[in-house]
């Protein structure tokens, strides 16, 4: 994808999508929305992280950086080919992920998908099985084996694992191996069916114009196949604890910070590898789509360090992160790059020198915008084209709730510059990001529908409840499409056409 060309999107999150399973996947309800986005101009579907979800349901604290989630495969292309029967679907609810009960029954359904396909496949759908493992073994031999030990320890932390299983004995991880050969192969399924289901998704997007964007976090969970695999990558002790964690320092959000937990990564082991684990990471993600942003980009070039036994961020430092010769190996071994680095928060000169050393845009976001004065970086006129306009992003409010909750002076602020009011904010701020001069612009699907709080993905800092929106194909109604479409073809962000202007 050319990030220079310009371009327009939207935000949603597979898990949003509609569908009978409790919840979004890359079944027929994805195909309709590509075929949406075609309609209404759009040329970008941004994703949130795709790997497994983690505590709190959340996509940012996953067990493994390289698989995918098990709960996206969608269960209609498993009963297409004869491996699983059509499931009795209990009564889910549409409009929010319930992950408590949609996680195990999904997780019953695959099982049952597994056996059919190990029982009753075709020989070339086992072959392709086949060379499948073993283009990706490099990470999902650790993986599988990572999670068919977990399954009968109700997913004990590793560390807690007995010491040669913990330690990654050979005899013990030979041992293991075999016991849990038929657990590892029904892990290795599930991946492999992911991959292929996104692949599928991915070739129907660009045969129509529209590109995916994924999410990649910057770090790993503690708890994860690759910290289990590669300790030594990681500032932990001799007992796999966290001697420090990331987390950023108290600012106007919040005054104790924010301690996220992560591990930390041994950048000298890792440059002594010239980065190898990190340009594998990558390889995987450009697999799987065309354009992704990396999230928390400014750890890399410096990064915040909390105390392990710190119960919050108001204890720590600053430490210098890899810098430029990260992404000069990466790029060495993939060739160009098609990043976005996510550039917000407490940004400081070197950030921004990394950022345009990389040739990678920034991201502007418009709610930001309105708290000063007409010099602010985030308002339109300041902006420049190696940039990502947003109305707002997972972890904000809707627009329209942005708005309801806005202080006094930064509505009136908002209502002057953009020209509009309660009812109209959405469309405002929207034709704004498209108007301006960033080369991409992307809105969540809330926005585009002028969706209230009740409607917001996350809430950072608050555990539980979060992740779980999901939009009813009726939202979608022929209106937010028409508009959505005009405001795209006027700012020469999509096809010219849908303006339907008349003759000359």
């Amino acid at each position: 994808m050319n990030l220079d060309q310009r371009s327009s999107g939207v935000l949603l999150h597979i898990t949003s999508l509609p569908g009978p399973h409790g919840m979004g996947d890359f079944g027929p309800d994805a195909y309709r929305f590509v075929d949406w986005l075609q309609a209404a101009g759009q040329g970008i579907w941004q994703l949130l992280p795709t790997t497994p979800i983690g505590p709190g349901d959340s996509p940012y604290q996953g067990v493994s950086a390289f698989a995918g989630s098990p709960w996206m495969v969608a269960l209609e292309p498993l009963v297409a080919k004869g491996w699983l029967q059509p499931p009795q679907v209990p009564d889910f609810n549409c409009e929010r992920v319930d992950y408590g009960r949609v996680t195990p029954w999904r997780e019953q359904q695959l099982r049952g998908a597994a056996a059919g396909f190990f029982a009753s496949a075709a020989a070339d759908d086992r072959q392709a099985f086949a060379a499948w493992c073993e283009t990706q073994k490099s990470w999902l031999d650790d993986y599988a084996l990572f999670m068919a030990i977990r399954s009968p320890l109700n997913g004990q932390p590793w560390w807690t694992w007995e010491d040669g299983l913990k330690r990654r004995a050979p005899k013990a991880i030979a041992k293991a191996r075999k016991d849990h050969a038929d657990e590892i192969a029904f892990w290795q399924f599930v991946q492999w069916q992911f991959d292929v289901q996104v692949g599928a998704l991915k070739a129907y997007a660009n045969e129509r114009g529209v590109h995916l964007m994924g999410d990649l976090p910057i770090f790993v969970a503690h708890d994860s196949a690759d910290c289990w695999s590669r300790p030594d990558l990681y500032e932990l002790d001799d007992d796999f604890q966290t001697a420090v964690v990331a987390g950023v320092p108290p600012d106007d959000l919040g005054p104790l910070g924010q301690r996220w937990g992560n591990p930390l990564y041994r950048w000298d082991r890792m440059a002594a590898e010239n980065y190898a684990w990190w340009t594998a990471r990558i390889r995987r993600a450009l697999s799987q789509a065309d354009v992704f942003r990396i999230d928390h980009f400014r750890g890399f070039a410096g990064y915040y360090e909390i105390p392990g036994d710190s119960p919050d961020a108001t204890r720590g430092r600053w430490v210098t992160g890899p810098g430029m010769a990260l992404f000069d190996a990466i790029r060495q071994a993939l060739g160009p790059l098609p990043i976005v680095a996510e550039d917000l928060g407490f940004i400081t000169d070197d950030v921004h020198a990394l950022r345009d050393g990389c040739g990678f845009p920034g991201m502007k976001i418009l709610q930001f915008a309105f708290g000063a004065e007409g010099d602010h970086e985030f308002l339109p006129h300041m902006w420049s084209r190696a940039s990502v306009a947003y109305t707002g992003t997972h972890d904000n409010d809707t627009v329209r709730g942005w708005w309801n909750q806005a202080k006094p002076r930064e509505r009136a602020f908002a209502g002057s510059y953009l020209a509009c009011g309660e009812h109209d904010v959405h469309w405002a701020m929207i034709r704004a990001c498209a108007n301006s001069v960033a080369n991409m612009a992307v809105y969540p699907l809330q926005d585009v529908l002028g969706l209230d709080s009740s409607h917001r993905m996350n809430v950072p800092g608050v555990l539980g409840g979060n992740w779980g929106w999901r939009f009813r194909w009726d939202m979608l109604g022929a209106e937010p499409t028409r508009v959505l479409g005009l405001i795209t073809a006027a700012a020469g962000r999509g096809p010219f056409e849908l303006l339907r202007l008349p003759a000359c």
